[in-house]
């Protein structure tokens, strides 16, 4: 096994955490402020690609694509927290859930009768189709590029929720909205602007993704499965704690599928593939019951 090989592989590792740590500190930023667990997250991703993929098929203009798939899905997102999601905030959790799953079920429909059950395939950007050296290793530009974009992007939410006063309104609403109101802010504003910040992140990931995956139906039902894995060995409400989950569970799962079904077989190593994550995140809620950077509420 070279050390080549081992490098390109944590660099798909690398790549795959951060898209997961999109999606993550999505899902995150919605329970820890609007106390709202949206199952329909993964649907933002999915939609987010199809937008995508629709607009630069009629526009051939990659920025008129990214601009219009982001801009349909956060208004997307503020219509339907206002409409679905508002009304549930002061109701039991599984009335969201519920609901948020119908969404998922509405929403793979939609885009069948829209697009059809075929795939989608988006092509690569013709600047970033080739390979850079790094060392002995040829790596896809591509798959450098949106990892460097997921650095940026995820540095920027950071600073955001740590050093602005938005951000502040933000993390004190996630424990009391009667003093955030108290301090002049509009809470249901605010609720409608995480949300539509929420289904944007899951809207790159999903946009970013796109090239290297056909876009499907259903595409984003995995993702949201990663994604709440992540929440929970990380810690619900923690974005340092989506980060180093989403890390976690993006180099289990790569070297996981990569040296399993090489060291036990394909039939064993596969299954324990399969299972790795979970395995994880059962052994983290062992030890951690909240998540590695949780805490009781």
């Amino acid at each position: 096994m070279s050390i080549a090989f081992l490098a390109e592989q944590s660099f798909n590792a690398l790549q795959l955490g951060l898209m997961l740590f999109l999606m993550a500190v999505g899902v995150t930023l919605a329970f820890g402020t609007m106390r709202v667990i949206n199952l329909a997250h993964g649907s933002f991703f999915m939609l987010a690609a199809y937008f995508y993929a629709w607009i630069i098929a009629q526009t051939e203009n990659g920025v008129v694509a990214w601009i219009g798939a982001l801009a349909g899905l956060a208004v997307l997102a503020v219509v339907i927290e206002r409409v679905i999601i508002r009304p549930l905030y002061l109701r039991d959790h599984l009335e969201e859930v519920l609901a948020t799953f119908g969404l998922i079920l509405i929403f793979n429909d939609l885009v069948m009768m829209i697009w059809g059950r075929d795939p989608v395939y988006v092509p690569l950007p013709d600047a970033l189709s080739g390979h850079i050296m790094l060392g002995d290793i040829a790596y896809p530009a591509y798959r450098l590029v949106i990892t460097a974009v997921a650095i940026i992007i995820g540095l920027t939410i950071w600073y955001l929720i740590a050093h602005t006063r938005t951000g502040g309104l933000i993390r004190a609403s996630a424990d009391n909205r009667t003093v955030v109101q108290a301090l002049g802010a509009n809470v249901d504003r605010l609720g409608a602007g995480v949300f539509a910040l929420v289904a944007i992140l899951a809207g790159i990931a999903g946009i970013m993704t796109a090239p290297l995956i056909a876009v499907t139906s259903g595409m984003g039902d995995t993702v949201l499965i990663q994604s709440l894995v992540v929440v929970i060995i990380g810690g619900l409400g923690s974005i340092i704690g989506a980060l180093v989950g989403a890390l976690l569970v993006a180099f289990v799962e790569v070297f996981g599928r990569t040296f399993l079904p090489l060291a036990l077989g394909s039939t064993t190593g596969f299954a324990l593939a399969n299972m790795a994550i979970y395995l994880l995140m059962a052994a983290t809620l062992i030890w951690r019951p909240f998540g590695i950077f949780g805490r009781p509420r």
